[in-house]
């Protein structure tokens, strides 16, 4: 159901769209798909609107058939191992400085079924000794999956953290081809 606001009141589109890797609850503005939140169960549902409305300054409407219809497409395209590459436009205003910086290195420079390191990637934008920066960077990303924070590892191999849950980044990189499927 849609509601409509005030004329003039800036708004933001959200809806929640199932997913192999559970519920995301997805909101777009003006200038492009702007969040991408994990485990959008109800409770989710509830209070990630009004978050995001303060933190935008504008209204919610739940309305998925404009805004927001080519990355729930481009989405499902990719949970079905069809699209390999996003082509959305994207609101940054929920990343700001270094952070931002590096999530725009991430998704320009680490491509499907690739991965990186904490410390590369701080190598990358010219910060070598930031790998721990890089890692909030990463968990303050608006734009999960989009943005593919999952394809960033420990210098080790380790999986690292990841907002979503470590089955989540196993799963997205074994979407991927990086991880070997599940066997149950």
């Amino acid at each position: 159901m849609a509601r409509r606001t005030v004329v003039g009141m800036k708004t933001f589109e959200w809806a929640v769209i199932g997913t192999d890797i559970g519920p995301l609850l997805l909101a777009a503005t003006d200038e492009g798909l702007v969040s991408v939140a994990f485990h959008a169960g109800p409770a989710v549902r509830d209070r990630m609107p009004a978050q995001l409305a303060d933190r935008l300054g504008a209204e919610p409407v739940e309305d998925p058939a404009g805004r927001l219809a080519e990355p729930i497409r481009q989405l499902q395209a990719y949970f079905a191992g069809t699209l390999r590459t996003f082509d959305l436009p994207l609101d940054w205003s929920l990343s700001a400085g270094f952070n931002r910086q590096v999530l725009r290195e991430l998704l320009a420079g680490v491509a499907y079924g690739a991965v990186v390191g904490y410390g590369e990637l701080a190598a990358r934008v010219g910060q070598p000794g930031a790998a721990q920066a890089v890692g909030a960077a990463m968990g303050s990303n608006p734009l999960p999956v989009v943005v593919p924070c999952h394809r960033v590892l420990e210098t080790d191999g380790g999986l690292g953290g990841f907002g979503g849950g470590l089955e989540t980044k196993r799963q997205l990189l074994a979407l991927e081809g990086v991880l070997p499927q599940p066997l149950f």
